[in-house]
C-alpha cells in the first residue's frame, strides 16, 4: 500500500485492491507465472539450438538453400517473440482471474471496478514519461494501448476489466 493508494481511493475500494492483490496470493500466480516463464524460456533455448545446429552441423552452405536460411531467419525472429507473447498472455490471463478472485471474496465487482476506474482516471489525468521496461510494476498501464502495442501489455485494458466486473454483479443479481 502506498500513501497516494490510501489518500487517493475510499476505503471500500482500497479494500478491493487489496483483494485483487490478495487473489494473486490465492491463485498462485507466481507459481503460473515461473511456468510459463519456464517454457518461453524453452522455446528460445530449442530456436538457438536449432540455430547453431543449422550453423555448425557440418552441413555446406551450398546445400543450405535459401529456405534454409530463411528458416533459421524465421525461427531467429519469431521464437523469441512467441515466447514473449505467450507470457504476456498468461500474465493478461491472470488478471482477470485475480479480478474474479477478489470479486467473489468481495461479493461484489463494484468496487474493484470503481477502484480500477479511479486509477485509470489518475493515469489520465497525471500521465507519466515511462521507461516501457518497467511498465509492468504500474497497476494503471502508462503506455499507449492501441494497435500493435496492445499485444506487448502485461494487464488486460481496464474497461474490459470494469465491464467484466459489472457483468459479474449483474450474473449475482441475476441468480438472487
Amino acid at each position: 500500500m502506498t500513501q497516494g493508494l490510501l489518500e487517493g481511493m475510499p476505503p471500500e475500494q482500497t479494500r478491493a485492491v487489496l483483494a485483487h492483490e490478495l487473489a494473486h496470493i490465492r491463485n498462485r500466480d507466481v507459481l503460473v507465472s515461473s511456468i510459463a516463464a519456464a517454457i518461453a524460456g524453452a522455446i528460445s533455448a530449442i530456436a538457438n539450438v536449432l540455430q547453431f545446429s543449422f550453423l555448425l552441423g557440418g552441413q555446406d552452405e551450398e546445400d543450405a538453400g535459401p529456405l534454409g536460411w530463411l528458416g533459421l531467419l524465421a525461427t531467429l525472429i519469431l521464437a523469441p517473440i512467441a515466447a514473449m507473447l505467450l507470457q504476456l498472455a498468461v500474465s493478461r490471463q491472470r488478471e482477470y482471474l485475480a479480478d474474479a478472485t477478489a470479486a467473489r471474496l468481495l461479493g461484489s465487482g463494484r468496487p474493484l471496478a470503481d477502484a480500477l476506474e479511479t486509477l485509470e482516471r489518475g493515469a489520465q489525468a497525471a500521465p507519466m514519461a515511462v521507461n516501457p521496461a518497467f511498465a509492468s510494476l504500474y497497476i494503471a498501464n502508462p503506455l499507449p494501448r492501441s494497435g500493435p502495442a496492445a499485444l506487448f501489455m502485461t494487464h488486460p485494458p481496464i474497461p474490459e476489466r470494469v465491464r467484466r466486473l459489472r457483468a459479474y454483479d449483474e450474473a449475482l443479481a441475476l441468480a438472487a
